[in-house]
């Protein structure tokens, strides 16, 4: 991998982070009901799929650790407290952050041998598996977001360019 793409997964790496920090922000400023009642037919509050992206985020560190991630589902046994889940991913966020920074070139292109939730064998480079992570949790806040005008209100700007505009880059 070149010196561009390892900048650009650290970067997007800290996009992630700071995207995170903003929705939960958003989140935090609700009526504490709003975050937690479901929608989409009951299917899911703003705070479960927001556990369930957590949830994933911890079995994809397991797999880049090389550990056992302990999990039989990717949604939480509970649906955890918001102040709980917030301090939870900003923790995790670091993590991620520290570990893009730390990948070389060899480390980025090692395959790594996992095994899926449900069993099934995987296997994934490590900047593929950065990638899923930060695709995979861009995906679920832009859901959130579309529960948040459900409930009447409007999502933080979470936006690529404004980042890039608003955060000093490394």
């Amino acid at each position: 991998m070149s010196d561009t793409a390892l900048r650009h997964l650290r970067m997007l790496s800290r996009y992630t982070a700071w995207a995170n920090t903003r929705l939960f922000d958003a989140l935090v400023a609700l009526p504490p009901a709003e975050s937690t009642a479901r929608r989409n037919h009951g299917q899911h509050s703003m705070v479960g799929m927001l556990a369930h992206a957590w949830v994933v985020d911890r079995i994809w560190q397991a797999h880049l650790q090389g550990r056992a991630h302990g999990y039989s589902s990717r949604q939480p046994e509970a649906e955890p407290a918001l102040a709980q889940l917030k301090k939870d991913q900003a923790e995790l966020d670091r993590w991620y952050v520290a570990y893009a920074d730390g990948l070389d070139a060899a480390a980025e292109a090692e395959v790594v041998d996992f095994r899926f939730v449900d069993g099934g064998a995987g296997t994934m480079r490590r900047g593929d598996m950065l990638l899923h992570v930060i695709n995979h949790k861009t995906y679920h806040r832009g859901y959130v977001a579309d529960m948040l005008y459900q409930a009447g209100s409007r999502p933080p700007v979470m936006d690529l360019p404004v980042f890039l505009r608003d955060v000093p880059q490394v």
